[in-house]
């Protein structure tokens, strides 16, 4: 049966929306306002390109702040304060603007619950998907520059903590005295700061060679401008690095014009596929990581020592050198899962983990040979 609506009837309105819902709004309203004065921030301590990108990104935040404000209507009320993670995101980014506060802030786009808010549009939540790819990619430009430094930092002072509490506790669990313990802790120091500066030197100087061993040599590149435009083999030498034959032609014809027209730039790099330059950024300097190796090796290493030094003895320097350690791991290991976009506390607690573990195996080897317990 067919049903007709009498005269005077009307479409149901809408249902006004619970004081529940008008608070996560105003909520929802706040942390987009948060988040798009972050990326203004980050955009003000940046030019060029990445200015423009940030930018962009604060605009689409105001896009789907205009959303939440469309939804309040005229119970918008006072102006709510974006929850203690884009606080504290806008006063580092104000004061920094580092790869540091762009990871952070690709977690915090990662962290975005418009999948699942029945209010929110499918375009908000894309939208929030796609930013989150853009922050790693701006993300991964600072952290390509810093690699091999960090690297090298990363990895020396969880090689000083663990490796020198390890050696700590091994020969303090034998019974020997606490000046024992101490020169043997002072020595572990210096002997693998001193090895880790040497290897991390030779480690990067060898990478460098063979970047550069597989650079064009600079003959080849001076004769670029005799190569006939139509017959010639600079396709073969993009094939031979990889490229697909027709994507290799294109690419030599687009070179050799761009000579025949005067624009010497163009050739000057024009042997290789890819831009390389960023290669040496990544690797690092030898003479940057050998120093950032010894310098956060030695301080990693000075932790377990530190009881010692002052004046803590038996059981007691092993549970202040051990909570110290712990306590460094966990900060180490939460900055490089802040910095890789990975859970900071699982990081952390890894960390924690494997150097507690390697210390547990020396400490053991120590109480079954040694002439004492602690």
């Amino acid at each position: 049966m067919t049903s007709f609506s009498t005269p005077g009837s009307a479409v149901p309105a809408p249902a006004a929306p619970t004081p529940a819902q008008v608070r996560r709004w105003r909520q929802m309203l706040a942390d987009e306002r948060a988040e798009a004065a972050v990326y203004r921030d980050l955009a003000s301590r940046r030019e060029g390109e990445e200015r423009e990108i940030l930018l962009a990104l604060a605009e689409a935040e105001r896009r789907h702040e205009q959303h939440w404000l469309d939804l309040l209507g005229d119970q918008v009320g006072r102006p709510l304060r974006g929850d203690w993670r884009s606080r504290v995101l806008g006063v580092l980014a104000r004061r920094f603007g580092s790869v540091f506060v762009l990871a952070l802030a690709q977690r915090a786009e990662a962290r975005s619950t418009y999948e699942r808010d029945q209010d929110a549009t499918p375009r908000m939540a894309a939208d929030e998907r796609l930013h989150e790819e853009v922050v790693r990619g701006l993300a991964m430009r600072g952290r390509n520059r810093m690699s091999g430094t960090f690297r090298a930092a990363v990895f020396g002072a969880n090689d000083g903590l663990v490796s020198n509490l390890a050696l700590v506790l091994g020969v303090g669990a034998g019974g020997v005295s606490t000046s024992v313990v101490l020169l043997t802790g002072l020595a572990g120091l210096l002997a693998g700061a001193l090895s880790m500066a040497a290897g991390e030197y030779v480690s990067v100087r060898s990478q460098r060679e063979l970047l550069d061993a597989s650079r064009p040599g600079p003959h080849a590149r001076s004769a670029l401008e005799h190569v006939d435009v139509q017959e010639n083999e600079l396709a073969l030498v993009y094939r031979a690095r990889g490229m697909a034959p027709d994507e290799a032609a294109e690419r030599a014809h687009t070179v050799l014009a761009a000579l025949q027209a005067g624009n010497p730039r163009r050739p000057a790099s024009g042997l290789s596929p890819s831009d390389d330059e960023g290669d040496h950024e990544t690797v690092g300097t030898a003479v940057g990581a050998s120093l950032a190796s010894f310098a956060f090796f030695a301080s990693g290493a000075a932790v377990p020592v530190l009881p010692y030094l002052l004046g803590a003895e038996g059981l007691v320097a092993v549970a202040w050198s051990a909570a110290l350690v712990g306590l460094a791991l966990c900060a180490t290991g939460a900055v490089v899962g802040l910095l890789s976009g990975a859970p900071p506390l699982r990081r952390a607690l890894r960390q924690v983990a494997i150097g507690f573990g390697a210390a547990a195996v020396t400490y053991a080897l120590g109480l079954a040979f040694g002439t004492g317990a602690l």
